[in-house]
């Protein structure tokens, strides 16, 4: 905690260059926060306002979201939350069934979703967001199906839904490299993916972003779109604080060392562990293509300097005529259809 706050104080010029830049959302996560103790969170605060008070908007005023598990969420722990300014829960629910969620060695039990949101309910915090996962081994459309359904019924504000991925060097990886497990077909990720997006949008959510969903409110845009994500999403600078964290100023972007004991002695000696990558024009090209057009309002073709613009629109034409892209009000973004192979349509989008 020592080591989290003196990067704090230590990180705040690498964002903050210029007058304009200003601080407008908190995240807590990327690992475990719900395990912290109340004073470590108060002392994080406190040298958040001690250190950008003149770069930010009341705390009041801000979205401040905080990862916890289901479980995590005691009615000690939704107490606690009272004292501090954080106003958004992000929360891995993943699925409903006790199998899959032994599958995925979660501690959590299904039941534990619904009793964390009435505890944080109960101490004010009516910004919820859940996530689901789907595309388990087995896993069939009706069940994929019960797990949206009860999802919906918790009534939260904000939903991310995300197929399971077998990353090499994971055990699931190695359960697929064994023939213990098999990857889920196309074409039922397909059926599932559009059985998500159909029921979400009768729910009165929006899909703001290729897997986020924000509720309605009378049937106007969404107060619950994350404010944070849709930053990243915006290529606005954001500050990483920890191990492994990212950080992005427009100019470069670093992230710190993942080893825990070396980012704590770095940290301590005054010589920081990180990486960095210098961002020329090109590459922040090809960032916008590959975070703004995975949102609902796409790529703003408005702000893209030459020959970028020139490059973009030659070749987002093919795709526009079979369907896979739209452009409207100068906005170029995926169509439903375009969604499925996003991936590929990025591919040939981007600056090589």
């Amino acid at each position: 905690m020592v080591a989290v706050c003196k990067e704090l104080v230590e990180q705040k010029n690498f964002v903050f260059q210029d007058n304009n830049e200003t601080l407008e959302t908190i995240y807590f996560g990327g690992g475990t926060p719900s395990q912290l103790a109340p004073q470590h969170i108060e002392k994080i605060f406190q040298t958040i306002e001690d250190n950008y008070s003149d770069k930010m908007e009341k705390l009041a005023d801000m979205e401040i979201s905080f990862e916890c598990n289901p479980d995590d969420v005691t009615e000690e722990f939704a107490e606690n939350m009272r004292h501090f300014p954080i106003n958004r829960i992000s929360m891995g629910a993943q699925t409903f069934s006790e199998t899959r969620l032994k599958f995925l060695r979660r501690r959590h039990k299904a039941n534990d979703v619904k009793m964390a949101i009435d505890r944080l309910h109960r101490a004010d915090i009516h910004n919820i967001s859940i996530d689901l996962m789907f595309g388990f081994p087995e896993e069939t459309l009706q069940e994929w199906e019960d797990d949206i359904e009860k999802a919906i019924a918790l009534n939260v504000e904000h939903l991310s839904a995300y197929s399971l991925m077998y990353e090499e060097g994971t055990p699931l990886y190695r359960l697929l490299e064994q023939g213990k497990v098999k990857d889920m077909d196309e074409e039922l990720y397909r059926t599932m993916y559009d059985k998500l997006i159909d029921r979400l949008v009768a729910a009165h959510y929006e899909q703001y972003e290729i897997s986020n969903f924000a509720k309605l409110i009378n049937n106007g845009s969404s107060p619950y779109r994350s404010r944070h994500n849709s930053a990243y999403w915006a290529n606005q600078s954001y500050i990483g604080v920890g191990a492994s964290a990212h950080g992005y100023n427009h100019q470069q972007r670093r992230w710190n060392v993942d080893n825990l004991q070396k980012y704590m002695e770095g940290i301590e000696n005054g010589t920081p562990i990180y990486e960095a990558e210098n961002i020329d024009k090109p590459t922040h090209f090809n960032d916008t293509v590959t975070t703004a057009l995975r949102t609902r309002k796409g790529i703003d073709l408005k702000n893209l300097e030459e020959p970028f613009k020139t490059h973009i629109i030659k070749a987002s034409k093919l795709f526009i005529e079979r369907g896979l892209l739209s452009l409207g009000n100068e906005h170029l973004h995926l169509t439903r259809e375009g969604i499925y192979v996003s991936d590929a349509i990025m591919s040939e989008l981007v600056w090589v």
